[in-house]
């Protein structure tokens, strides 16, 4: 008898686990099911070379392997019910899915700013391919552009809106710009870079109201100071998209609890066979860093989990190799870059755990690989150029050198 997987969640963790399954001789019914409209695309280039030119999917779309030609897409029809014990969920049109193995590959929304005026328009997010036509169509030159946020996404949305010749001043209430991922050496390095390509920070503030009839004329923020805007990038942080998994007994604490074998695991520590999570909402311990389960927002996650799932899913359909598949570790090295102005910045591992920084190589202003410590082991690394320098430090962090 045939047996029928579910994927919910369109993007690249949807369509690697699909490809995976393949891979893994997987040979029988997958079903896609999205909420957009738009079949799979790369998400990371749109706040980066794609915002900048003209924002299309044909730019940002993933070439259809052969592998998963016979699977089963449903675009523009969110999922908004899921009932584990009769294996079906139900989309918001009234259709209902059966299967014998489910993927949560449904991801992450932008959070919004909640503000007493906020219906004017010219308020702006940069997650998904629609959100990024509308904002490039705004980046007009002269435009004046607020960016709330100065985290990553935010920062490439101020170097991109620069470049094409809008007047630009990022909000934020860290004390620097993309301190948490970086730290405060690098991270003022990097605020000084942005200043000299005229991007203004308002930092250790926020937003307290936006200021416009219908239309957006302008920023208040909460020490008083009013910005003229004509656009207002919001890159504050994310939601994630849980909801319809709410009559479940997972743990939806933040994303989806998930162990080795990427199974997602009820509120009371027992994992679900058959049911897997991949991509930005699994939150899974690396025991590469420590045995603490993290969510893990970096563009290469979508494909390891993807990866992983594929043959522990197909495994368990097909009965062979299921305990020995489950029993292996999973350690995902996460890998980021983020392209700002002439800047390539690459990075690996979980800065963001260090108690430690230091210059590893270079030195401020120029080309230079930071290094990211916890009690003296090195759990990352972050650098401009010195591309040699950070591959094996890549490797040492994999624990290879």
């Amino acid at each position: 008898m045939s047996k029928s997987v579910v994927i919910v969640g369109a993007s690249m963790g949807g369509l690697r686990t699909a490809e995976a399954l393949r891979n893994a001789g997987f040979t029988d019914n997958i079903a896609v099911i999205g909420d957009e409209s738009h079949a799979p695309y790369n998400r990371p280039p749109l706040s980066k070379e794609v915002l900048a030119k003209e924002v299309t999917h044909e730019a940002v779309a993933f070439k259809q392997r052969q592998q998963t030609a016979d699977v089963v897409w449903k675009f523009g029809s969110p999922v908004v019910d899921a009932n584990l014990d009769a294996k079906t969920v139900t989309t918001d049109d009234g259709e209902t899915f059966s299967y014998d193995g489910l993927v949560i590959a449904s991801g992450l929304r932008p959070r919004r700013l909640d503000v007493p005026n906020g219906n004017v328009t010219g308020r702006h997010t940069v997650r998904s391919l629609d959100d990024a036509i509308g904002l490039r169509a705004a980046l007009v030159p002269g435009a004046r552009v607020v960016v709330a946020g100065a985290g990553f996404i935010g920062c490439e949305v101020a170097a991109t809106a620069r470049g094409l010749g809008c007047e630009v001043t990022a909000v934020a209430i860290d004390e620097y710009p993309m301190v948490r991922p970086l730290g405060p050496t690098f991270a003022a390095d990097l605020q000084a870079r942005h200043e000299t390509h005229g991007v203004q920070f308002r930092l250790r503030r926020g937003i307290a109201d936006l200021e416009g009839d219908g239309a957006l004329t302008g920023v208040l923020l909460d020490d008083g100071e009013l910005l003229p805007a004509d656009v207002l990038v919001e890159a504050i942080s994310s939601h994630c998209n849980t909801e319809w998994l709410n009559n479940t007994n997972l743990d939806l604490s933040n994303g989806v609890l998930a162990d080795r074998a990427l199974r997602a695991v009820t509120v009371d520590g027992n994992s679900v066979d058959g049911v897997h999570v991949v991509g930005d909402l699994a939150r899974f311990a690396n025991p590469l860093f420590d045995d603490v389960a993290r969510r893990i927002e970096h563009w290469n996650i979508p494909t390891e989990t993807g990866k992983r799932v594929g043959p522990v899913l197909n495994a368990y359909l097909s009965g062979e190799g299921y305990d020995e598949l489950v029993a292996q570790p999973f350690t995902p090295m996460p890998s980021f870059w983020s392209d700002q102005y002439d800047l390539k910045i690459q990075g690996f591992g979980m800065p963001a755990l260090a108690d430690e920084i230091a210059i590893i190589e270079g030195s401020i202003g120029g080309e230079l690989v930071m290094g990211y410590y916890r009690g003296g082991k090195l759990v990352g690394v972050v650098g401009i150029g010195l591309t040699s320098t950070l591959m094996k430090l890549r490797k040492e962090l994999m624990g290879d050198a």
